[in-house]
């Protein structure tokens, strides 16, 4: 079994199965994803009214807790799930297509990181997408990898009323939370096709695996990067069982999301050298800033009784 390529990819979600998918396209490099989850979906990922199983089955889901905020909840800990398989988190969510909002890609490119700025990164959203309704306008895109939906909005009477409330209550509507703006009460689009979850494994990494220079390995723990002096050179992972150590030719790429890439970093010895040394590990670049300053929003459900029942 080929245990050398040219690019290492660590994390099969939503940034990985892009990443493999355009390094392989053109056949030229001998491309590598790893992924700790499992291969295949399941009848609940594929069924967009049982996504909400996932948030309890630890076969794909992470599960993580966050530690004890006395702010929040009496201190008790911050349930904070993850996606683990193909497409990582984009196979449990809810589903929304949401772009991030245009000051945060232009605060990106203030910070010092030139190109990642609104204006540039719009193009490439456009390329993304094909959308049902909205293909061709200038916020949308047509033929892209990215199936994107709109609800049938007469489907549902009780979200009907919510933004017929919201409009009364003095709130603008929006119909494309993509578009020019992000303000106001209106419907997500969503990332369905077919009646069917279509998340980042479907739109760019399953069709990508029939090529022979890209291959898969699901199952596979990432424990380590392996350094050459200050160059990344190897990945140390279970798979399957086996301990195995992959080289890289070329680059090796951590995808595997907020919490388990840097987690990934501290392991490798990259982080702050004194809780790295504390734990055992063998500190190779002081970077203070790894694995802290993770910002999360708060996901609240609100419970109200009606006064009729509306069957959504």
């Amino acid at each position: 079994m080929n245990e050398n390529f040219d690019y290492i990819v660590v994390g099969a979600g939503s940034a990985g199965s892009v990443l493999a998918d355009r390094l392989s396209a053109d056949g030229r490099y001998s491309v590598c994803i790893l992924e700790a989850g499992p291969g295949g979906d399941s009848f609940t990922i594929r069924t967009p009214g049982a996504f909400a199983a996932h948030m309890f089955l630890k076969k794909y889901n992470w599960a993580f807790n966050a530690r004890p905020d006395q702010k929040l909840r009496d201190g008790e800990p911050l349930f904070t799930p993850r996606g683990k398989g193909l497409g990582g988190s984009s196979s449990i969510n809810g589903m929304l297509y949401v772009r991030g909002q245009k000051e945060d890609y232009d605060e990106w490119e203030a910070l010092g990181n030139e190109g990642w700025g609104y204006r540039e990164m719009l193009p490439y959203f456009i390329k993304s997408e094909h959308h049902e309704t909205l293909s061709g306008t200038p916020y949308h895109g047509k033929g892209g990898n990215l199936h994107i939906s709109a609800p049938e909005t007469a489907e549902y009477p009780m979200s009907e009323a919510f933004v017929d409330a919201a409009r009364q209550a003095g709130f603008p509507c929006n119909s494309d939370f993509n578009g020019a703006n992000q303000e106001g009460v209106g419907y997500f689009h969503l990332n369905i096709k077919n009646g069917r979850r279509f998340g980042a494994a479907d739109a760019y990494l399953k069709p990508a695996m029939t090529r022979q220079n890209l291959t898969v390995f699901t199952d596979a723990q990432a424990k380590k990067v392996v350094f050459e002096g200050k160059r990344s050179v190897a990945v140390e992972l279970r798979h399957k069982g086996r301990d195995r150590v992959l080289r890289a030719n070329r680059e090796i790429i951590l995808s595997g999301g907020a919490i388990n890439s840097p987690q990934l970093l501290q392991l490798s010895g990259i982080g702050d050298r004194d809780i790295l040394e504390n734990l055992g590990i063998r500190g190779l670049h002081e970077l203070p800033g790894v694995g802290k300053n993770l910002q999360e929003h708060v996901d609240a459900c609100v419970l109200a009784p009606s006064v009729s029942l509306v069957v959504q």
